[in-house]
């Protein structure tokens, strides 16, 4: 079933080596006027009337139109259009059961947390989203030597996550983070992307973000914090702990407080608990 869309370009494929130009005057090959035309060309049909009448009066090409993409056929190839289309026949209530994997293909054979342990000193899957697999990959791509950025800072932007600095004339035309195809920041962002629904402070982060500016941004921040934690664990062996979510929920609170006070402070008011 999954196979479908392959399999109807493979069809797509046999009328092109045939010099037959239907798919592009027609646009669905699986429509009715398709599935028309097709078993008449295996058949062994080659009038052309008799090929556009199966035209469905729905069909936004005219028959003049599908008569001049029949015209030419100078590579018979029915016997594959004949073979490509047979499985048709079949009921899909035949189909074997599926297969069920208890372990991906690709998952190592030994403990990747104690490995890892041992080669870096450090425990990387302390970091929320950052599972053994993924810090592996990521160990893998980055190296275990950050030497070669002064700080984090200087480490964001080399994996595309920190925002960007488009300005002309003096003014920020846009601070977007620019696309990127590193694999690196591909893993970040994949372990920020699992923070949605945690009970912890990054994941209490990547809700409040999300809430205000679209999930896009808040897993490209949140993916940005877990590229400062993986620096600052990697290179001064920093253990993370986290706070939760309700003392990060407690601390954003009391930022916005403190902002309101300072704001009502500069118009002469004072803010007092109700």
């Amino acid at each position: 079933m999954e196979y479908a869309a392959a399999h109807f370009q493979h069809v797509q494929k046999g009328l092109k080596e045939m010099n037959l130009q239907r798919h592009h005057v027609v646009s669905d090959i699986t429509g009715v006027t398709g599935m028309k035309i097709l078993p008449a060309i295996v058949d062994g049909e080659r009038d052309l009337d008799v090929l556009a009448s199966h035209r469905d009066v729905r069909c936004k090409a005219s028959i003049e139109t599908i008569k001049a993409s029949l015209n030419e056929n100078d590579r018979p190839l029915e016997a594959t259009l004949r073979a490509l289309g047979s499985d048709n026949e079949y009921d899909p209530s035949q189909l074997p059961r599926p297969r069920t994997k208890t372990k991906q293909v690709s998952t190592p054979s030994f403990g990747v947390r104690a490995a890892l342990f041992g080669v870096l000193g450090v425990d990387l899957t302390e970091i929320h989203g950052m599972g053994p697999s993924l810090s592996l990959k990521l160990v893998g791509e980055c190296g275990t030597d950050l030497r070669a950025w002064p700080s984090a800072k200087h480490s964001t932007p080399w994996l595309y996550l920190a925002p960007g600095n488009k300005i002309s004339g003096g003014k920020v035309l846009s601070s977007r983070t620019r696309r990127s195809s590193s694999r690196a920041a591909a893993l970040l962002r994949l372990a920020a992307f699992t923070l949605g629904r945690s009970d912890t402070a990054l994941g209490a982060f990547y809700r409040r973000l999300a809430a205000r500016a679209g999930k896009a941004k808040a897993v490209a921040a949140s993916a940005r914090k877990i590229a400062v934690l993986f620096y600052n664990t990697l290179r001064y062996g920093m253990t993370y702990k986290d706070p939760g979510a309700s003392h990060y929920e407690e601390r954003y609170l009391n930022r916005v407080l403190g902002n309101l006070k300072r704001r009502a402070k500069a118009f002469g008011y004072g803010l007092q608990n109700v």
